[in-house]
């Protein structure tokens, strides 16, 4: 609409003069009754109604208008402040609607008969693309924030234009951190070095080795861990301008399960060939040993006797190692039947202090009641001693070595982490000692057959695979934690048989499953797999969730002002900093606040410090001693 339409007009004998100078547009005048005086030719092009037959009527009858609000309210607002504009919903003679953006501005206003000009335009269709656009856009929003990928939208430039919400979970950062930033914050190094050259040479040679092809680099996330990520790059030029979108999937996870299913299947392969060779080997020392026995009553020479005892016991020995060698191989002979395991400790545990020596202190621990499994007694006795006879080792200038019974339930979560593991009811036998620890390396190769880190002719490697071996082919399962320095426990799980585990009688008064709680809690573990289960976990219970993965990253949502009730943090993690050294800062910067520990440790003492029984909870756990443990505390 021309600006001069909407300026002060003099007098009121000129509209007639208004009227002939803007008959082309669509301008309607009327009075405060809204009866129509002038109706422009613009006027019977859009509506369809002739000058003579819309001169007299009342605009809003005619036009059918549809207001945002009463007319009587936008006549007031008009005469208040002399104008208004809006869109309208107009029908023309022909009956069809028409979106029209109008504006009426008063003219003449203090004269005793002010008078309305309005000047309408359709913009029908500009609505209708406007509202199929923003349809688009919502729908587009809605599957960009569903969509596990991450999103993100660089230039040509390479810097970053737009960061999908699941980029922020994944990478750490928000989206005004990036915005405007170079992509290549993102990255580690040789990628973050070679980024903008890459992009340089393919807008000079339009060669491309990623566009519209997936392929595996690494990330980095903003409190500088490195993971594996699959990478797709589209590539499109709207308005000259050329940018390109990378969808980003995390594979950290996947390529954990893959590592984990590669070491099962190597293990059970190993298992497969030692297991054969010691069969095999068998018939042979048996053939030995017996050709040694017959030689024994032909000899008189005492020489020649006690080098047949030695070639006796080396085959003795050799017997045993091949009973190791199928225990791993589940090829051992068992004779499983209903054992209360903790029954079996108590008449056992005087045998392994023997065996550890005065310099190593051991404790045993029974909780509850109802230990019964289904077990070879004389195999779990020689796992046992087994491990024992580690920890003794890991301990050269003393320690302690404990020995925890009790039920546990794995329940369906746990084993998603696990797949090998069966959901329900075990005897689990936990060994923790105070010792040396492990590190990464030797954890994932602890279980091989003949690994070991003593010196030569120190040990055969074959302690913990063949309790590996006993464990799996009993149908149980066995996990490994371990820290350089801060000691090792090995957990059994035994499959349970008979009573249900005993629990805790204040738990019996309460709607267990239903526990909940709407109280904001900060979850702190490095292992993606478990901080995931968790935060579900606590999700679906109510609970308003932060999740972090060092004790770093905590601490910057612990200084910040937002409200949170409960710290939950694992003891041992990367990064520098324990669960305990994290919870001793978030008491300082947060007096009131409440914490709860876990670890795959089978005691809190792995922390240096006590801890309260309240305060801790032992991996793994089910979603109920999750929300027991939580409202225990925050009641």
């Amino acid at each position: 609409m021309p600006a001069d339409v909407t300026a002060p007009f003099a007098p009121a004998q000129d509209l007639d003069v208004i009227a002939r100078v803007f008959d082309d547009i669509s301008v309607i005048i009327h009075g405060v009754d809204g009866v129509i005086s002038h109706w422009t030719s613009g006027c019977e092009r859009l509506y369809g109604w002739k000058r003579m037959e819309a001169v007299g009527q009342v605009v809003h009858r005619l036009l059918r208008t549809k207001l945002p609000r009463s007319i009587e309210d936008i006549r007031r607002d008009v005469y208040a402040g002399l104008t208004w504009e809006g869109d309208v919903v107009h029908h023309h003679k022909d009956g069809h609607p028409m979106t029209i953006a109008t504006r009426w501005v008063v003219f003449d206003a203090n004269s005793p008969a002010p008078v309305v000009i309005q000047t309408n335009t359709d913009v029908s269709e500009t609505r209708k693309v406007q509202e199929d656009l923003a349809g688009r856009e919502a729908h587009l929003r809605s599957i960009l924030a569903t969509v596990p990928d991450s999103m993100v939208v660089i230039d040509e430039t390479g810097s970053i234009a737009s960061f999908s919400s699941a980029a922020e979970q994944l990478f750490g950062y928000s989206s005004r951190e990036v915005i405007g930033r170079n992509v290549r914050m993102l990255m580690p190094s040789p990628y973050r070095e070679e980024h903008d050259r890459y992009i340089a040479d393919y807008l000079r040679t339009g060669k491309a080795r990623i566009i519209g092809l997936g392929r595996v680099v690494k990330g980095r996330k903003k409190d500088g861990s490195i993971f594996p990520m699959e990478l797709s790059v589209g590539e499109t030029v709207t308005n000259d301008t050329r940018i390109f979108t990378g969808f980003i999937r995390d594979l950290t996870s996947r390529q954990r399960i893959e590592e984990e299913l590669r070491q099962s299947q190597k293990m059970e392969a190993v298992g497969q060939l030692t297991g054969g060779i010691a069969h095999d080997f068998n018939n042979l020392l048996t053939v030995i040993s017996g050709n040694l026995e017959m030689l024994e009553s032909s000899l008189h020479d005492e020489a020649q006797k006690e080098l047949l005892r030695e070639a006796q016991d080396a085959a003795d020995d050799g017997a045993k190692l091949t009973s190791q060698l199928l225990s791993f191989g589940r090829r051992q002979p068992l004779d499983p039947k209903s054992v209360d395991v903790g029954s079996l400790l108590s008449s056992f545990s005087e045998l392994l202090r023997r065996t550890l020596g005065e310099a190593i202190e051991l404790r045993t621990r029974i909780r509850g009641s109802g230990h019964t499994a289904l077990v070879d007694s004389s195999q779990l006795q020689n796992a046992l001693l087994n491990l024992a006879l580690n920890a003794r080792d890991a301990m050269p200038t003393g320690g302690s070595l404990t020995l925890e019974i009790s039920r546990a339930q794995l329940d369906r979560d746990y084993a998603n982490m696990y797949p090998q593991v069966r959901p329900g009811d075990y005897v689990l036998v936990a060994v923790t000692d105070t010792g040396t620890g492990m590190s990464e390396e030797v954890k994932a190769r602890a279980f091989e057959p003949f690994f070991t880190t003593k010196g030569v002719g120190s040990g055969t490697g074959l302690g913990l695979s063949m309790v590996y071996g006993f464990v799996k082919q009993l149908g149980g399962h066995i996990q490994l934690y371990s820290e350089i320095d801060k000691g090792t426990t090995i957990r059994i799980y035994l499959p349970a048989v008979g009573a249900a585990p005993m629990r805790d009688p204040r738990d019996a008064a309460r709607p267990d499953a239903q526990l909940g709680g709407r109280e904001k809690i900060l979850v702190v573990e490095d292992d993606e797999r478990v901080r995931r289960i968790v935060v579900a976990r606590l999700t679906k219970a109510g609970y308003s969730v932060i999740e972090a993965s060092t004790g770093a990253h905590a601490l910057e949502f612990l200084s910040k002002d937002e409200p949170i009730d409960l710290l939950f943090t694992d003891i041992v993690m990367p990064g520098g900093m324990t669960g305990d050294e994290l919870a001793r800062r978030a008491v300082l910067l947060r007096p009131d606040l409440k914490v709860l520990f876990t670890s795959g440790y089978a005691e809190p003492s792995i922390a240096r410090r006590p801890i309260p029984k309240a305060s801790w909870l032992k991996k793994p756990y089910t979603a109920q001693d999750l929300a027991i443990r939580l409202r225990q505390l925050l009641d």
